[in-house]
Parts: C-alpha cells; sequence; structure tokens
C-alpha cells in the first residue's frame, strides 16, 4: 500500500497522541496511588498533645480572683519585699491586665508626666494622673509658686530606678507603692526672669516613694496618684 506524505503526517500524529495517553494513564495511576497512601497516612496520624490540650480556664478563689499564671509573675516578685509579695499575686489574679513589669512601665511613664505637668503648671493633667488629695496638694503648690512670682525651668535627665517596695490589696481597691531615683535637673527663676536657685547643667538625684491606687473592678485601667513621698 503505497502511503503519501499527507497519510504519512497523520500516522505520526496518531501515534503521538497514543504515546501521551500512556503517559497520561501512568501518571495518574501513580500519583492516585500516592494520594490514596498519603490519605491513609493522615488518617493513621495522631493528634499532638498541644492540640488534644484544653485551653487553660481561669478558675476562681475564695475571694473571687481568678488563679492564673501571669507570665513572668514570680520573676517580677523575686525583686519586691516579701510583706507585698501576696498582695501583688492578689492584684495580678483579680485584674487580668496587670503584671508587675507592665505596671513598672506604666508608673515611670506617670512619674515622668506628672513632674512635667507640676513643672509647667499643667493642672488638667495633674487632675487627670492624680487622686483628689494630691491634685489639691500640687495645686496649693502651684499657687504659692505663681503668687511669689517664680518660675521653674526643671528636667528629668532620667530614671536610674523603678521599683515597687509596697502593695496592699483591699478589694477592689488595689495600690502598690513605687520608689523612684531619678537624676533632675533644676532651675527657678524670680518674676523677672532671673536665676534664684539652681542649675540646668548639674543634675541632682531625687529619690522618690510614690503610691498608685485602681479599683480592679473599673473599666479604665488607669492607676491615679495618691499619695508622695520623699525615699
Amino acid at each position: 500500500m503505497l502511503i503519501t506524505d499527507g497519510s504519512l503526517v497523520i500516522v505520526e500524529i496518531v501515534i503521538l497522541a497514543m504515546i501521551a495517553a500512556f503517559l497520561g494513564l501512568r501518571l495518574y495511576s501513580v500519583l492516585g496511588r500516592r494520594a490514596e497512601h498519603e490519605e491513609e497516612m493522615l488518617g493513621r496520624m495522631p493528634h499532638t498533645p498541644e492540640a488534644q490540650a484544653p485551653t487553660p480556664r481561669a478558675q476562681a478563689d475564695g475571694n473571687g480572683a481568678d488563679d492564673r499564671q501571669v507570665p513572668g509573675l514570680e520573676r517580677a516578685l523575686a525583686g519586691i519585699p516579701l510583706g507585698a509579695q501576696r498582695a501583688v499575686r492578689e492584684i495580678a489574679s483579680a485584674d487580668r491586665r496587670f503584671t508587675p513589669v507592665g505596671f513598672i512601665e506604666g508608673a515611670k511613664s506617670a512619674y515622668a508626666m506628672i513632674l512635667e505637668a507640676f513643672w509647667s503648671g499643667d493642672r488638667e493633667t495633674l487632675n487627670e494622673l492624680c487622686d483628689d488629695d494630691v491634685y489639691a496638694s500640687f495645686v496649693a503648690a502651684l499657687d504659692a509658686r505663681e503668687a511669689a512670682g517664680e518660675s521653674v525651668e526643671n528636667r528629668l535627665i532620667r530614671i536610674e530606678e523603678a521599683e515597687i517596695v509596697g502593695a496592699d490589696f483591699d478589694a477592689p481597691m488595689a495600690r502598690i507603692t513605687v520608689r523612684f531615683v531619678a537624676d533632675i535637673a533644676a532651675l527657678t527663676k524670680d518674676r523677672e526672669g532671673n536665676m534664684i536657685a539652681g542649675s540646668l547643667d548639674d543634675a541632682i538625684q531625687s529619690r522618690d516613694v510614690w503610691t498608685f491606687s485602681r479599683k480592679v473592678s473599673a473599666m479604665r485601667p488607669d492607676w491615679l496618684l495618691d499619695e508622695t513621698d520623699e525615699g
């Protein structure tokens, strides 16, 4: 039988199609068996302990506080006087937002803000950060300073130390005392702007003991300054 050029081309196309079909079937067969094998293996894989473990739930103690693990709590308690450790634990259990480390960072920020507000005569900020008694004391000092025609240009150079030295929890009121050691440059001027005390070139070390309070049942997480002392 005579095969023309056109017929030869058709035969080659048919052969190539058959080869492609054969390879496709082989590939499907291999992948199909592999997929079935993987499904069987997955079906036999045990769940990990993490997946099986239930989510920890807080358990209430006799005071209604949550007995929960606070990240870094025990490490933070190591530097707190023994008499205050129990109160700090109780506060951490009653207030889910509280951690000693986070509290200290917030206390340092409040310390700086309150000092700056007092030096500049910012009564609004003082009113927001202090309780009524401390606010009244600051306002009285500001009134006396203004009546004398004096002004200050103090600067907080650095906070060298900030540590919890006391704590008390009388539910729902929590109180924590912090000792601050800071370097402050202080300058006082008279009504005419003449320097009458201090210097901005030489910082002096200041030691303050401040107590902050908060109702743990309050929606807002703010702590207020409710007592000041020198330490």
